[in-house]
């Protein structure tokens, strides 16, 4: 009701603005005429037609805002040419040129200069004046409009359009009454009124300036919250005054919280990213129904992009799968998004054998177009975004890591959601095998692929020979190079061994050693065996293989083959396939 009244005084004050003058002939041309049968009609139409031409400038502006980079830019140039508008009547008049010489067609064809005037030929010359009017804007119906472009345009954007149209027929039908003495004291008020108009403009262009530059969602998005907080909460106090009641004081991990404060909602100091991008084009979803975007309005939601063979992804599946189960009941919603990076990795039934063996219980979107990951406009594996309870993303990470600061956005949103749950410590998943966190201190290795589309490091003396069988030899590599051992052949994303008994080798150097393998077509498993410096693993074995170094590609995966358990020193790697068709995709370290 509040916005309401504003609107409707905000466009009584209309009358005060020059760019009210347009219409004035054509409303002091009804003095005289019946007020029911003449004046009523016009001003009631003028009243409708702006608020249906300025409904649909707020829908297009929610079009554009949400049409992601190119609406954005779109959405700049229309605040910028509001904001000149505001400035200078003349670009104002050439901005509204196609709307006036409209009006004044529809105007003339309702004979509007007769002197007598039919209820229909009034409304009529309102729907004229309403479209002269509509192109031309002041302060708090910008205010309106870019409210309505960012928040969509609603049932509430449309009363207070009616309301602001309703405030200036209003002032028109006084001024109307009261002649000509109104109409010379709005002339004497246009110049101090045209001032507030170009500062009005001013501010708009600045902030159209604090879009373009980022601003919006950063820095000024915490400058305005630390300014204005307090002011904006005197006002809300003011607005929606309570009886006051006795304070309790209720202990809260070792702190003191008065409890009239949770009459006071928590606002996270998280800036505001845009509007989440949609979670359409899943191929399928996995432990859940397909999950839209109106379905999680009121939660916070936490998406996850990740890949099954990723050791990255694999890295941080403990803590995504802690935070879902700790946070579940409290309202929280994690997403996995499968995006994948190899052939193998597109295959549903794949991807649902990992998600067993990785315990993952949360929604999982078999994103294999990448639709969901190119309207996050996505480019890691693995990559968190974190959505509030309205459905702007608020927080975003890239890569490993930087848990602690994670699981604190999410416990910030789930108080500004209205969550009462006690400040908590982060949670300390039990990782085991591959899972476990890398020993970043000694990693002096980095992920080397296997495929000829991407291979570094490759010494063999024969040098790769893209996508035909080709013999292979090996003998001491360097630090961080590779080759082949029998007969091979090399595709764009792994290679094929032809022939039993072939080989890697890799001179690395850190804690673990890992590399995606897979079984022929045919699935089978291929037996393999692993050594390192020439000898048995022994204590140095990773979880996928034993003591001796024995092991068996039975799915396509990621696998860890060694994992140094004392003094992490450069080694020697190597691994024999007893049986061929096995399919090497990439190392990976930790």
């Amino acid at each position: 009701m509040t916005l309401l009244i504003i609107a409707y005084l905000g466009g009584a004050l209309t009358i005060l603005s020059p760019c009210i003058l347009p219409i004035l002939p054509f409303v002091f041309a009804r003095a005289g005429q019946p007020f029911v049968r003449s004046t009523l009609p016009m001003l009631a139409g003028m009243a409708l037609t702006f608020a249906c031409v300025a409904t649909l400038a707020a829908i297009g502006g929610a079009w554009a805002i949400r049409a992601n980079e190119y609406g954005r830019l779109a959405a700049i140039v229309l605040l910028g040419l509001f904001g000149l508008g505001l400035i200078s009547p003349r670009i104002a008049s050439a901005l509204s040129r196609p709307a006036v010489d409209l009006g004044n067609n529809l105007l003339n064809a309702a004979g509007a200069h007769r002197a007598s005037a039919s209820v229909k030929s009034s409304f009529v010359l309102g729907i004229a004046t309403g479209l002269l009017w509509a192109p031309c804007a002041g302060p708090i119906l910008g205010l309106v409009l870019t409210g309505a472009a960012l928040k969509g345009a609603n049932l509430q954007t449309t009363f207070l359009l009616l309301a602001y149209g309703a405030g200036a027929a209003t002032s028109l039908a006084v001024a109307l009454f009261a002649g000509g003495r109104i109409f010379a004291g709005m002339k004497r008020s246009l110049g101090v009124s045209e001032r507030i108009r170009q500062l009005a403009g001013a501010a708009v262009l600045a902030g159209v300036a604090a879009i373009a530059l980022g601003l919006d969602t950063g820095l000024l998005a915490r400058l305005s919250y630390a300014s204005t907080g307090s002011f904006e909460q005197a006002l809300l106090e003011k607005l929606h005054a309570k009886a006051p009641g006795p304070e309790t004081e209720i202990a809260s991990n070792g702190a003191m919280k008065i409890a009239s404060e949770a009459a006071h909602p928590f606002h996270s100091d998280l800036p505001i990213e845009g509007p989440a991008p949609s979670l359409d084009g899943a191929v399928t979803w996995l432990n859940s129904e397909p999950l839209t975007s109106a379905e999680l309005r009121g939660k916070v939601v936490l998406v996850d992009f990740w890949t099954y063979s990723c050791i990255n992804c694999i890295r941080t599946i403990p803590y995504v799968r802690a935070w879902a189960e700790k946070y579940r009941d409290r309202g929280l919603v994690v997403i996995g998004v499968h995006a994948p990076e190899f052939a193998f990795e597109k295959n549903v039934d794949n991807v649902r054998k990992a998600i067993a063996d990785f315990k993952i219980g949360y929604p999982v979107a078999i994103d294999n177009d990448y639709r969901i990951w190119r309207a996050f406009e996505n480019n890691y594996w693995p990559a968190h975004y974190l959505i509030d309870a309205k459905g702007q993303v608020r927080y975003q990470h890239f890569g490993e890591g930087n848990y602690r600061q994670t699981e604190q956005a999410i416990q910030d949103l789930l108080h500004e959601a209205g969550s009462d749950m006690a400040q908590s410590g982060p949670v300390v998943p039990d990782a085991k095998g591959a899972e476990a966190s890398p020993d970043l201190g000694h990693i002096r290795s980095g992920e080397t692929y296997v495929g000829y589309k991407q291979a570094t490091g490759f010494v063999s003396p024969e040098g790769l020979k893209a996508d035909t069988p080709a013999n292979y030899s090996i003998a001491n590599p360097d630090l961080n190079q590779w080759g082949l051992a029998g007969t091979w052949t090399v595709g764009p994303e792994q290679a094929s061994l032809d022939t039993a008994g072939g080989g890697i080798s890799y001179r690395f150097s850190a804690r673990d050693l890992h590399l995606v393998l897979g079984p022929s077509a045919d699935g089978k498993p291929i037996r393999f065996q692993v050594t390192v410096d020439g000898k048995a693993p022994g204590s140095n074995h990773g979880s996928d293989t034993d003591a001796a170094g024995n092991g068996a590609v039975t799915e396509t995966r990621l696998y860890q083959l060694v994992r140094q358990s004392g003094d992490v020193a450069a080694r020697n790697f190597e691994i024999r396939f007893l049986d061929p068709g096995v399919q090497a995709y990439a190392f990976t370290f930790g």
